[in-house]
């Protein structure tokens, strides 16, 4: 890994420049900037000249690699990104920005919330995926999982996938959810290819040295795949976003400004699911 320093975190300041402020109550948590760095150009590593998806991406790493690659910061990087988020205002952001990396990385984004069977024009469409999901510590890693399902269904046989999840051997629950979520991914085919332990740290304040973990699975039994997407059991939704916080909004909805090129806050609604 060789690239300029200085160059890479102005490249990555520009992201977070356009990215909306993080909805806490939906565990968007945003990484920090150093750390976007070394996670946008390990993506863009592992992920050179691919097709990949990423099943929510509050962070920005999606256009971090891009813009990495478009900056010339490195000269390796996807081929197309496609970001799957219930948030619309990640989603215009991504399109917004997308729109100037277009001559480099051919970036798309859309409306979509894990709850509900992936579309299935994605369906083992993408050679890789990216997730950083809820941690699960209330709801025993389901919250993982269920992201992880979601980036599997929409990749090929021979596919990888990037999972974010909190690692600190000081606390119990981020370890059992670790070995929670290789035993799902052994479970639809995959091993662990690498892992990248204690990487990141979050603009956390209840927990500043809360870690995550960077794990690159790569899928050897085609014949575990899932044949077909359906919405999540019910079941799943519960403590979704940690305890007694559950999923129940479909999509949160951008309030439109006069000035669209500028985030503010508090400007969205709440689409709640059906029966909610």
């Amino acid at each position: 890994m060789s690239f300029d320093l200085r160059n890479a975190i102005n490249a990555i300041s520009d992201v977070v420049q356009n990215r909306p402020p993080p909805l806490r109550e939906f565990d968007q948590i945003y990484m920090k900037v150093a750390d976007m760095v070394i996670q946008a150009e390990y993506v863009a590593r592992v992920f050179d000249n691919k097709d990949i998806v990423f099943v929510g991406d509050g962070d920005g790493i999606a256009l971090s690699a891009a813009h990495l690659k478009a900056q010339n910061v490195v000269d390796y990087g996807p081929k197309s990104i496609t970001l799957l988020d219930f948030d619309e205002r990640i989603v215009k952001s991504v399109q917004r920005f997308g729109e100037k990396l277009a001559p480099h990385v051919t970036i798309s984004a859309e409306l979509y919330n894990v709850a509900d069977p992936l579309p299935s024009g994605h369906f083992g469409a993408f050679d890789g995926f990216h997730i950083n999901p809820p941690w699960g510590a209330s709801n025993g890693g389901s919250s993982v999982t269920a992201f992880f399902e979601r980036g599997s269904q929409a990749t090929k046989e021979n596919s990888l996938g990037i999972v974010v999840i909190a690692d600190d051997p000081d606390l119990p629950w981020t370890q059992s959810v670790l070995r929670d979520t290789q035993s799902r991914a052994i479970e639809l085919g995959y091993v662990v290819a690498e892992m990248q332990p204690q990487l990141h740290l979050y603009h956390l304040d209840d927990n500043p040295d809360l870690r995550s973990c960077s794990c690159l699975f790569r899928r050897i039994d085609p014949a575990c795949m899932d044949p077909s997407s359906k919405p999540l059991d019910p079941g799943r939704l519960q403590n979704f976003y940690g305890r007694n916080s559950p999923l129940k909004v479909k999509y949160v909805r951008q309030k439109d400004t006069l000035n669209p090129d500028r985030e503010s806050d508090r400007l969205y609604t709440l689409e709640t699911m059906e029966g909610q």
